[in-house]
């Protein structure tokens, strides 16, 4: 897709100033194009850091919003971005998970990154909220986007209150709770006789056709924009563990761009100097059931075979994941792995998140529990190292995943009955 280079010239996105291939490196004006028009690979921002110190930097961080805005130096956004109508993301809690760090064997620091506080309750408003950004800057009238579920919720919220139009995307057999939770925004939402792979290939056909003339789709045409807003997990977890790398970082895998953003975030920390640099190793968790880039990780592949996604874990079902080959290139740079659970496992870890730290996580996050135990089992995670594991989303949104959870006991309203039911010495 060609850069339109008049809309780009005219743009405000801070310290954004082009676009880049990150495989050939060549550079194009900011614009709403996410594929190099030399060699087809992905398009990511490039920044002007020049002239930022760090302590300056890190002391107008902390001084900033209780939101993803107070990293805003580091975004394509504009200045003035909180003054804007958006939902404000981010600055959710890293929770010192010691409970469930003992019944997995760690004896050190375990953390939880429990994004499920966002305001439609899943990390994808973060890349919304600077998406959004882009298309206020590129003038599109309607937001759209492709989605397993969190995002087409984010997608509609984010419109709803920037007075966009939206229009989204979905596979048809969606989790009840993501359908009612991305239709009750008021936009259209479309649900596609297919799989996520087929509602993505859609709409790349509908952003050549005037028919989507105007539109944003955040994760296609605004992709580039849209994936920076991953860094801002790397960006809290830094500053809330006082400036400081983890050792070790689990995240779950769709497309894979949220753990290569992660990994970038990271990397701009350590350049900028706002942490000190050191090792640390990042690992990936999948669902057996779509597990592509587990299986090329294992078998030492560097491609990545699609498949069918066949798992209760709806959110990362993604057969072909386009960051899949970078996710291989950081886990193994780092020293880390990808692996996969069965749905099975992804139930329990559910439970066991809920019912040793009080976080009740949907089925990704059960995704990334089990992975974590997994790897403390076959030892490929050192459970003695300060360990941040993400959570993505609210339970509330995947029931039917733990819908034999309930009720302990059905009693009259008495004591008798209260005893004899044995809750007497619960």
């Amino acid at each position: 897709m060609a850069v339109d280079t008049a809309a780009s010239t005219a743009v405000d996105l801070g310290p954004a100033t082009a676009l880049s291939c990150r495989e050939c490196g060549t550079r194009f004006p900011l614009g709403p194009s996410f594929a190099c028009l030399e060699c087809f690979g992905p398009l990511e921002i490039a920044y002007d850091y020049a002239g930022y110190d760090a302590e300056e930097l890190r002391k107008r961080i902390e001084a900033g919003p209780a939101s993803i805005w107070r990293y805003a130096p580091l975004l394509p956004v504009p200045a003035d971005v909180a003054g804007k109508p958006n939902l404000n993301p981010g600055w959710t809690p890293l929770v010192k998970a010691d409970n469930l760090g003992r019944e997995l064997g760690f004896t050190g620091q375990l953390h939880i990154k429990d994004d499920s506080g966002n305001p439609t309750h899943s990390f994808k408003d973060r890349v919304v909220a600077c998406a959004i950004e882009a298309a206020r800057a590129f003038e599109f009238t309607t937001l759209s986007c492709s989605s397993t579920g969190n995002l087409a919720g984010a997608v509609g919220a984010a419109a709803a209150r920037a007075g966009f139009k939206s229009c989204v995307f979905i596979p048809h057999d969606l989790e009840q709770g993501k359908v009612v939770m991305a239709g009750v925004y008021g936009g259209e939402l479309v649900g596609i006789d297919g799989n996520y792979d087929d509602v993505n290939r859609f709409c790349s056909e509908l952003i050549g056709d005037p028919a989507g003339e105007g539109w944003g789709f955040v994760n296609v045409n605004l992709r580039p924009y849209y994936g920076e807003g991953s860094k801002t997990l790397a960006f809290e977890i830094c500053e809330q563990l006082g400036w400081r790398l983890p050792d070790q970082i689990v995240i779950p895998i769709a497309s894979g761009s949220q753990l290569t953003k992660i990994d970038k975030g990271l990397q701009e920390l350590i350049k900028l100097g706002l942490v000190e640099d050191k090792p640390y190793k990042i690992f990936g968790a999948q669902a057996e059931g779509c597990s592509p880039v587990s299986a090329a990780f294992k078998a030492g592949r560097d491609v990545i075979k699609p498949v069918k996604p066949d798992t209760i874990a709806k959110s990362l079902a993604i057969g072909n994941p386009a960051d899949g080959p970078y996710v291989l290139d950081i886990a193994r740079r780092t020293g880390g792995a990808v692996e996969d659970v069965t749905d099975a496992e992804v139930v329990e870890a559910i439970k066991l998140l809920a019912r040793t730290e009080g976080i009740f996580a949907e089925t990704a996050g059960g995704v990334t529990v089990g992975v974590l135990k997994k790897l403390v089992e076959t030892g490929q995670l050192d459970p003695s190292k300060e360990t941040v594991a993400i959570n993505t989303g609210d339970g509330l949104k995947t029931l039917d995943a733990v819908a034999d959870a309930g009720m302990t006991a059905v009693i009259r309203p008495t004591l008798e009955s209260f005893r004899e039911a044995g809750l007497a010495t619960a």
